[in-house]
């Protein structure tokens, strides 16, 4: 029992595991982690419209918006109540799509934070990894579930990411009430560019495709792929002493 605790408590560093396999994708999973919620966590901008009407002429207002990606709460710049016969109200952009950035940031930093500890376990402890049969197995099975959340929740983050374009690109006119009335004219201005919100979601996909494929690596430390040996056929079992 002495042995077995002193085997668990002994730190024995050694960065041999971060230049095989195991340890190296483990790396990339981790920096690549960092990038898919950098990306869109980080991202704020905003999107423009220009109106006209009987005493205003290419008024341009914005509506600022960003993480979480809450654009039903975003309102343009109001239009001054004396311009415009009082036509222009309050206007909001259109949609909530905060579940699912929220969802793939958050995932995203759990991930960053498990691959940390996976790394610790590697370079410290990976006498204690090889030595017992449960670890390599936790891992492996964490490691599909992984791959399979990043699927799930890039591609709902994917599909946020193109209704928010919808919503904040030249299509918004047609769901602003004051650009539907007769005497007033609207343009779509501007919008800032998603370029990072782009690379996030190619982040993500990189790193579904960097866990599916570290799963074969994973398995190979579990005794699905490499199983206990047997005793020789007529050895005697080794009695414990008293």
């Amino acid at each position: 029992m002495e042995r077995v605790s002193q085997k668990m408590s002994g730190l024995q560093l050694n960065l041999g595991p971060v230049k095989e396999p195991l340890g190296f994708i483990k790396v990339l999973q981790w920096i690549f982690s960092i990038f898919a919620f950098a990306t869109c966590g980080g991202y704020s901008g905003h999107t423009s419209i220009k109106v006209s009407c009987k005493d205003v002429k290419n008024e341009t207002l914005e509506a600022a918006f960003g993480y979480p990606f809450r654009l039903n709460t975003v309102l343009f710049k109001d239009l001054d109540s004396k311009l415009c016969n009082n036509t222009w109200i309050q206007t909001h952009l259109v949609g909530d799509f905060s579940s699912s950035a929220q969802f793939f940031v958050t995932f995203a930093v759990f991930v960053f934070l498990y691959c940390m500890a996976a790394l610790v376990l590697y370079v410290g402890y990976l006498h204690l990894y090889r030595g017992a049969g449960k670890l390599p197995m936790i891992d492996f099975v964490i490691t599909m579930l992984v791959a399979l959340l990043w699927l799930i929740s890039t591609s709902a983050w994917a599909k946020a990411l193109t209704d928010i374009k919808i919503s904040t690109g030249p299509g918004m006119v047609s769901d602003i009430a004051f650009c539907l009335l007769a005497q007033n004219s609207c343009l779509f201005g501007e919008v800032s560019s998603m370029g990072s919100l782009n690379v996030s979601v190619v982040f993500g996909f990189l790193n579904l495709i960097l866990w599916a494929g570290n799963a074969w690596f994973v398995y190979k430390e579990t005794n699905l792929h490499n199983p206990p040996e047997a005793p020789a056929p007529g050895s005697a079992p080794a009695h414990a002493g008293m």
